[in-house]
């Protein structure tokens, strides 16, 4: 149990980190906002996740 705890934690964290480092370098036209839906998708999804982001933020806004 501690140990699944734990790995959702890091993915977490991890999924938070790449949106924070993905809003770091990019302009701020293509910022995507960091909330607990964008974590959460991308702490199910991982890195396809926020290429999903990243699409739907080009092509809706």
């Amino acid at each position: 149990m501690l140990n699944k705890l734990t790995n959702i934690l890091k993915r977490l964290i991890v999924g938070f980190l790449m949106l924070y480092g993905y809003n770091i370098l990019v302009p701020a036209a293509a910022i995507i906002p960091i909330n607990i839906i964008t974590v959460i998708l991308l702490t199910i999804f991982g890195f396809p996740g926020l290429i999903v982001l990243i699409i739907i933020k080009v092509l809706i806004y």
